[in-house]
């Protein structure tokens, strides 16, 4: 599509937009509600349309799950590519006064995603590789802290990565986090996609990777809890969280279990139970958010508690789709329109960037490489445990995101980190493939890997 015909389009845009009373860049004007809806229904329709086909386009021409495409759309979608290219039709479509509604309806999709994990969460990994899974799992974690012990000091003397009042203890636990997840949900569906369901080495990596994802958010709440707040509202945000989860823990599954069984008797989930239980997810995001952590623990904490079986199934059936399809697509939009590449802008904040892409990688697939091969398990299984654990994928957004809004990073630091989840992810499947798939498939070891890839699933 040349220059000319882009222009046109961003030309149509801006005026059916102010045909409308809406505003675009060039005209400095207050918004009536009417121009949030009328940008909002344009926005969605286009992110929408945007995630589906970059993530066709993974699948067929680099064979990446659907959701790694939808992440690498929302950085197309801001001024990394669409904005650089065609700035005119970027700025119409995603001016900076609509971007808070954007917020509102990524921060929906992100918690109900998480809901759906704590659904979908699997008890039984964390039993089923106890010895092997626990020392990969402290290695994933470790190793990832002490990089960012290292690399923290350097970090914070370059202005703008990290926000000016943030201690060397908190920024070194949050780069900590950010380098030690393993993005569980995709790492399940990598392990599910490749036939390695049931099998040792699935099963160790899932556990390790549970782990992993456990501690790095219990970190990001410590952070989040102590940042700028003073004593007082750590106590109350740490404290709070632990008394929620207790209580949960405690009475959740008794409290809970009346909806389970109302959908077992039915045979399927009622709208009425369904309504409980969306009021449910609501006021736990709610009381998460008020006390100062983030309203996805409390989707997902929620969730984990949530009966099984039938209701479980339900919830896939009735929620899921509308929640991967269309709200989850906002937050990876909202994380590319704050994603500036064009801030990585000199050959010293480029070495930067690589530095803690190959740092994180060292410490992520070094460490639990090492680890494995300890446990007694052979090269090529280790190396296999390695690629996968190293997949930041959605939930390293969902921190950084948090980091950019609570003010705890800048937008160098986050457009960096952008980076580095989104190459991790893409080479978890292929370097997973070159190391372990395609030898076990040519020994048998493996099933082949289905001809088409699965719809979109957390």
């Amino acid at each position: 599509m040349d220059g000319s015909l882009m222009n046109s389009v961003a030309t149509t845009v801006s005026g059916l937009l102010s045909a409308h009373g809406a505003a675009v860049p060039a005209v400095a004007k207050s918004y009536a509600p009417g121009d949030y809806s009328i940008h909002f229904f344009l926005q969605l329709g286009i992110i929408i349309l945007t995630c589906r086909i970059v993530g066709w386009l993974g699948q067929k021409l680099l064979g990446q799950p659907q959701v790694v495409g939808e992440m690498i759309a929302g950085v197309v979608l801001g001024p990394s590519l669409l904005g650089l290219l065609w700035p005119d039709a970027q700025g119409a479509l995603f001016p900076k006064e609509t971007k808070n509604v954007l917020y509102a309806g990524s921060q929906l999709g992100v918690a109900l995603y998480m809901f759906i994990v704590g659904l979908t969460l699997r008890l039984d990994h964390f039993k089923a590789k106890g010895p092997s899974a626990a020392a990969v799992s402290a290695s994933g974690v470790i190793a990832p802290f002490l990089i960012a012990a290292l690399i923290t000091p350097f970090l914070l003397g370059v202005p703008g990565l990290f926000a000016p009042t943030i201690g060397r203890g908190s920024a070194t636990l949050f780069m900590g986090a950010c380098i030690a997840l393993t993005a569980f949900p995709m790492l399940a569906r990598i392990i599910n996609e490749r036939g390695l369901s049931g099998s040792a080495l699935g099963t160790l990596s899932l556990t390790a990777g549970a782990f992993d994802d456990a501690a790095s958010w219990c970190v990001l709440a410590v952070v989040l809890a102590t940042f700028g707040g003073g004593p007082g509202v750590a106590i109350v945000a740490i404290g709070g969280a632990i008394l929620y989860f207790a209580f949960l823990l405690a009475f959740g599954r008794r409290l809970l279990a009346p909806l389970g069984r109302a959908v077992e008797a039915r045979g399927e989930m009622s709208h009425t139970v369904l309504a409980i239980t969306l009021v449910l997810f609501c006021l736990s995001a709610f009381f998460m958010d008020a006390i100062g952590i983030h309203g996805i623990f409390g989707g997902f904490i929620i969730g984990v508690f949530m009966p099984r079986g039938l209701f479980v199934a339900e919830i896939r059936r009735k929620v899921e789709p509308l929640a991967v399809v269309m709200l989850l697509p906002m937050f990876f939009t909202y994380s590319g329109l704050n994603t500036r590449m064009d801030m990585v802008n000199s050959g010293a904040l480029l070495l930067i960037a690589l530095g803690i892409l190959v740092a994180s990688i060292a410490a992520k697939f070094g460490a639990c490489y090492l680890a494995a091969r300890a446990m007694g398990e052979d090269n090529r299984t280790a190396l296999g445990i390695g690629a996968l654990m190293n997949s930041r994928g959605l939930m390293e957004l969902i921190i950084i995101n948090i980091g950019l809004q609570k003010g705890i990073i800048g937008p160098t630091l986050f457009s960096m980190l952008v980076l580095m989840a989104i190459v991790t992810t893409v080479m978890a499947t292929p370097l997973f493939e070159l190391v372990y798939g395609r030898k076990a498939r040519a020994r048998g070891e493996l099933g082949p890997v289905p001809a088409t890839q699965p719809a979109p699933a957390v």
